[in-house]
């Protein structure tokens, strides 16, 4: 096939290179440049964009043999994953920016443009595999190595981008292996640390950050029943779950911490309250989207079981969803999925993304438009 190799710059999308030219592929590496703010393009920069990281991709793909290119992608990724993180922040919710740029960028603009150009696949060095069923259609299913399963930030992909979608690391049992790998392939990326944080905000400084982005002013923070407990600098700093940093004038009757429960922009008020109100037991979810084929109960409107992640990293938990439709003022027509937890979750905020299994199949993924506590429904 003629393969279009997306490079970071790292080891992992340098060793899924190798592998699929290796397989007898014709390999094309392209570096996505996703970023013009000033704070990326230094040496030491956390974030995964950086110069240093397109001159690392130019020196894998020259130890490969393979043609190098750079495609400039910063106008598309400023409107639909930086703006993106600006707006829902704005509105009281907490993105995922990982997710939007695969979805909008490394699996819709990139693949998209790989397509016109007569590629066959794009390859990336995700954790994560690709399985056909009995009848050739495809599947997304976690990797072998679930220490670094990736398939959570690739549940946005729909069964036309499974199509063409190529995960060379699918079963590589751990990522010590794909270093040595890296080294004997004498490919200079072999010991480069990992990325971190978000990529457009380099010093991880995302409060300091936003706070240049979005207008911020001073208002109340509420405990559970509204009585006011303290002052803000502004509401959108703030995440659900978050402990530190509330600088609360009134201590709790119980003498305990209190946590963000809810943030309210409009209203530009804080609820806060005790940590087992952060447990949640249903999820309800907009924009919704099934990796390969819906099962028939998507199509039906039966509840079905799985299991819910809510975080790439977090630990998935049994619960049953179905598909209803939305209610009255809640997005847009499509239907809304309504997950219930066996297993209560902390923190879970909107605008995050639900990601569903069944085994190690990815289902499908919804963003979060509401969370609720039963328990704190009653109160």
């Amino acid at each position: 096939m003629r393969v279009l190799a997306a490079m970071s710059g790292g080891v992992d999308s340098a060793v899924a290179a190798a592998r699929a030219v290796e397989a007898g592929h014709d390999v094309v590496g392209v570096h996505l440049a996703l970023s013009r703010m000033p704070g990326t393009l230094r040496t030491g920069s956390r974030g995964c964009c950086t110069i240093e990281d397109s001159r690392d991709a130019w020196r894998a793909c020259d130890v490969l043999g393979i043609p190098y290119y750079v495609w400039d992608f910063s106008e598309r990724f400023k409107e639909d994953v930086v703006q993106d993180f600006i707006d829902e922040y704005a509105a009281g919710r907490t993105p995922n920016p990982c997710m939007r740029c695969n979805e909008r960028i490394k699996f819709a603009a990139l693949l998209e443009k790989a397509i016109a150009l007569g590629f066959d696949a794009v390859c990336t060095g995700h954790y994560a595999k690709v399985i056909e069923d009995a009848d050739g259609n495809r599947e997304l299913h976690r990797a072998a190595d679930w220490a670094k399963d990736q398939s959570y930030v690739l549940g946005v992909l729909t069964h036309e981008q499974l199509k063409h979608s190529m995960f060379p690391l699918a079963d590589t049992p751990s990522k010590a292996e794909v270093r040595a790998e890296a080294d004997r392939r004498g490919l200079s990326v072999a010991n480069k640390p990992d990325s971190h944080d978000i990529c457009f905000i380099p010093d991880g400084d995302t409060a300091g950050w936003l706070a240049e982005k979005i207008d911020m002013s001073t208002g109340d923070i509420v405990d559970e029943t509204g009585t006011k407990v303290g002052e803000h600098p502004g509401a959108n700093a703030f995440t659900v779950g978050q402990r530190r940093g509330l600088k609360l004038g009134t201590p709790a009757p119980d003498g305990k911490p209190r946590f963000v429960l809810e943030i309210r922009p409009k209203e530009n008020k804080v609820v806060v309250g005790p940590e087992a109100l952060l447990a949640i037991d249903e999820i309800r979810g907009i924009k919704v989207s099934w990796a390969g084929l819906p099962i028939g109960e998507v199509e039906t409107g039966e509840d079905f079981d799985c299991y819910a992640q809510v975080r790439a990293h977090g630990d998935p938990v049994p619960a049953t969803a179905r598909m209803e439709p939305h209610e009255e003022g809640a997005g847009a027509a499509g239907g809304q999925l309504v997950v219930r937890l066996t297993t209560p979750l902390r923190g879970v905020a909107p605008g995050q993304t639900i990601v569903l299994y069944q085994g190690s199949r990815v289902l499908g993924q919804a963003t979060i438009d509401a969370a609720r506590s039963l328990q704190r429904a009653e109160l």
